[in-house]
């Protein structure tokens, strides 16, 4: 492989993987209506999931550009494609749509998405599959959170939806 190629893809992978979050953040921002539903007690500050989320993309684009590198086509390098599409599908499914349901199904298979990647990838890279696995962690929090919220607005969330 040209080290051209190799170099290239520590920058683009990380540089394009942060600015898709960045971008999906911007154009799906929480609004009144996530500031009215209620909330567990473990629910982190709103101040934190930016950073802790830039941090992430970091990380899932270094762990794509590792297995990038080691093999394109591979099956942790689809598995990585539909983790990205199902992460950046979940913000306007939650906060533009108002369908915390839906965003609940996304995000356990994204869930599935990253464990799945985690697995292929160890047969390739053990460090791209090891960078995973703070985002495995996260995103397990983040499904028990988004149903937590489904829970407890489930009452006034379900009907609203029968509304005209």
């Amino acid at each position: 492989m040209p080290m051209t190629r190799y170099r290239a893809s520590y920058i683009v992978f990380p540089a394009a993987t942060l600015a898709a979050g960045l971008a999906i953040g911007f154009l799906n921002l929480p609004g009144d209506w996530y500031a009215q539903l209620r909330k567990p007690s473990f629910n982190p500050p709103d101040w934190i999931f930016g950073p802790v989320w830039s941090v992430l993309y970091l990380m899932i684009g270094a762990a794509a550009a590792r297995l990038w590198t080691a093999c394109p086509s591979g099956a942790a390098m689809r598995l990585w494609w539909l983790q990205m599409a199902l992460n950046l599908f979940w913000s306007p499914l939650f906060f533009r749509m108002h369908r915390p349901h839906f965003a609940l199904v996304d995000i356990v298979g994204l869930l599935s998405a990253i464990l799945a990647f985690v697995i292929f990838a160890w047969r390739e890279d053990r460090v791209g599959a090891l960078l995973f696995l703070p985002y495995a962690a996260w995103v397990s929090f983040a499904t028990v959170l988004n149903g937590a919220i489904l829970l407890l607005n489930g009452e006034t969330y379900w009907s609203s939806l029968s509304d005209p």
